[in-house]
């Protein structure tokens, strides 16, 4: 198995624990609601949300994501440390190239009271398969339309402080 990380940092002006409940624990309700052009569903398939929950992205026909669904395996949600990691096991992006990505999120309080969210995905790839520059290019794209979500859900959870 090959595979390679790549790291991301955003920020985001809400403070760590608005942050993590918005974009770990809240993020099933709040991606459908706040990205109905991108996120049609998000189904539980097993498990109560934590450790070991099973969940089935599907993503909204026109999204432009080049793939219709992805199920993710939660493996830590630590609402004390701010972690929250997960593991995509299935999806039809994979295209016999990929095995799984693991992401995982550390929601760190930054200087001036928001939080800096650092990301960590790492492709594993099936056998000896690599990367190739059309998958890069994938990835890239989808990375550019996961940060235009996380950022509408910033606005919606501004907007929306009870949330």
């Amino acid at each position: 198995m090959g595979g390679f990380a790549k790291e991301v940092e955003v920020s985001t002006s809400l403070p760590p624990a608005k942050a993590f409940k918005a974009f770990a624990e809240d993020l099933d309700t709040l991606l459908p609601t706040v990205a109905p052009q991108a996120i049609k569903s998000v189904e539980r398939l097993e498990g109560d949300g934590g450790p070991g929950t099973i969940k089935k992205i599907t993503f909204a026909e026109g999204a432009g994501y080049g793939f219709s669904y992805a199920k993710h395996r939660v493996d830590v949600l630590d609402k004390d440390n701010f972690l929250y990691t997960y593991v995509v096991i299935e999806s039809d992006f994979f295209n016999n190239t990929v095995e799984k990505i693991s992401y995982e999120t550390k929601f760190v309080a930054a200087a001036d009271g928001g939080t800096s969210i650092k990301v960590t995905t790492t492709f594993y790839t099936i056998g000896d398969n690599q990367i190739t520059p059309d998958l890069m290019l994938q990835i890239k794209e989808a990375s550019e339309k996961r940060a235009l979500i996380l950022k509408a859900i910033e606005n919606y959870v501004l907007a929306n402080p009870d949330v």
